[in-house]
């Protein structure tokens, strides 16, 4: 089982207490990637896998964009694990709640859990690709509270998947969401996420081309003759 460090920190607790912290602070625990089976958890020291571009992205926080870039005919997988704290040093990690907004989008997956620490099993349904599409932790059951969301598609010859994860503290406006929320410090930021599928427009069949230079040779020779019927 994981182990979690509880930090209270005294200045910053009293900080809190009496009313002069004017923002909450978000802070990343861990978070990982899983790409066709492929397990990278970037705070156990894993490296970010080919493909995946972080430069957008603050792992202190934890806020920012990342985008993933995956090819290859085929079935593929994408799942992301995100496990934040809010205000943790001031009122704790187990006071959160999270939530899930809007419908997913076909192929689209995520959960919402107590990160495996105590009763979760959100990390292991990251590491096996099996996000349930549940909230573990929602309002009124508070506790310490990771996000999951997935992708599951296919790839034709020469198409390219372009998949992005967006974690803000801004909510969106439409579409599918999870939100990650410090009741305490009256705080909360989003995460969701958009896939977009690219491809090599298709090589003309040959019998097509053969067809259009017939049909080419043939306006030309209709040019000609009309030209030269006027000498």
């Amino acid at each position: 089982m994981k182990i979690k460090r509880f930090i209270v920190s005294v200045g910053a607790a009293v900080l809190g207490l009496s009313g002069l912290s004017a923002h909450a602070i978000p802070s990343l625990f861990e978070y990982g990637f899983n790409i066709d089976g492929t397990v990278s958890d970037i705070t156990l020291g894993d490296a970010v896998p080919g493909g995946v571009n972080v430069a957008g992205f603050d792992d202190v926080s934890g806020l920012g964009t990342i985008t993933v870039s995956i090819s290859g005919a085929g079935a593929h997988t994408f799942d992301a694990f995100f496990d934040h704290e809010i205000d943790e040093a001031i009122n704790t990690y187990f006071n959160e709640s999270g939530a899930a907004t809007g419908v997913a989008s076909a192929g689209q997956s995520w959960e919402i859990d107590e990160p495996g620490f105590v009763f979760g099993d959100i990390y292991t349904n990251f590491e096996d690709s099996t996000l349930d599409n549940s909230n573990g932790v929602p309002a009124g059951l508070e506790d310490d509270v990771s996000l999951a969301m997935g992708w599951d598609f296919f790839l034709g010859a020469g198409d390219t998947a372009t998949i992005s994860l967006l974690l803000s503290e801004t909510m969106p406006t439409g579409g599918f969401y999870l939100s990650h929320t410090d009741p305490d410090s009256n705080y909360t930021f989003y995460l969701s996420s958009a896939l977009d599928i690219t491809g090599t427009p298709p090589a003309p069949e040959p019998t097509l081309v053969y067809l259009l230079a017939i049909g080419m040779a043939g306006l030309l020779a209709t040019s000609r003759r009309r030209s030269l019927s006027k000498v």
